[in-house]
């Protein structure tokens, strides 16, 4: 398949983005990046350790400029930081440069994911206070009316990824943003 313009997935943190961002590369066989992964390198430290030395601001600096960076880099799927969509200028960058879909979850779902992640594998610094459902719930209430701004809604439930993938590809085909060879 050929993918005409790069597809930027938004979300909260835990709705997949980057567990389903890398399937549909590997489908479209094109490059994946994860943001928050490519602002690491960038940075020389974790998305922890930055917010933890430099506070959210910096944070969102270097994502805003990572993100612009592989935005005009080459068509991949790009998954993005939770937080990244929020950002006016990255948000209008993505919007002219992309194809924006927000998977978007309740707030089960990304409470369970989050606190796997939060137990087992990274931390997440927005959650770092004793109240991750708090903290989930007014998150996503200033969040989800930006997020409804993206080209195309996709619901990220307890499906499997690959009819998820199927959707995306799909809407894509409809959009005229990619096809088979």
């Amino acid at each position: 398949m050929s993918l005409a313009k790069t597809v930027a997935l938004v979300g909260m943190m835990g709705a997949g983005k980057t567990s389903i961002g890398k399937r549909l590369a590997a489908r479209l066989d094109v490059p994946f990046a994860d943001a928050d992964h490519e602002i690491e390198e960038a940075a020389g430290m974790s998305v922890t350790d930055i917010f933890a030395k430099y506070g959210e601001p910096e944070f969102r600096r270097l994502e805003r400029n990572v993100i612009a960076r592989l935005l005009h880099d080459r068509v991949m799927v790009l998954a993005t930081g939770g937080g990244a969509w929020m950002d006016d200028n990255t948000r209008a960058t993505m919007k002219s440069e992309a194809f924006s879909i927000w998977l978007r979850a309740p707030v089960e779902i990304l409470l369970g994911r989050v606190r796997k992640r939060q137990e087992h594998e990274q931390a997440r610094p927005l959650l770092n206070n004793g109240d991750m459902r708090g903290t989930l719930e007014k998150l996503l209430l200033v969040r989800e009316p930006v997020y409804a701004l993206a080209d195309m809604v996709l619901d990220s439930g307890d499906e499997p990824h690959s009819a998820l993938v199927d959707k995306i590809v799909a809407a894509l085909t409809a959009h005229k943003l990619c096809e088979a060879p």
